[in-house]
């Protein structure tokens, strides 16, 4: 099983989460970043229908991949 960390970080004049090098939108304060992190861990923790999902990787590469459903991370949130 993997495991996904978020982390709370400083970014464009407010507060973000990244994973992997990419950024969620911006959030005024550092307790609504990690707020919208835990939000997202722990939908991602969800087992659910296997999708196709695409993302954007730090480099600006954009992957396609096919996610089972039932495969899903171990995550948590720092910050």
């Amino acid at each position: 099983m993997s495991h996904v960390t978020y982390r709370i970080v400083q970014h464009e004049d407010g507060w973000a989460y990244t994973v992997d090098g990419s950024y969620s939108e911006t959030f005024r304060s550092h307790d609504q970043a990690l707020a919208a992190a835990r939000r997202a861990a722990g939908e991602q923790r969800v087992s659910g229908d296997t999708h196709g999902i695409v993302y954007e990787d730090a480099a600006g590469v954009v992957h396609e991949e096919l996610s089972e459903g039932a495969d899903r991370p171990e995550t948590d949130v720092r910050g």
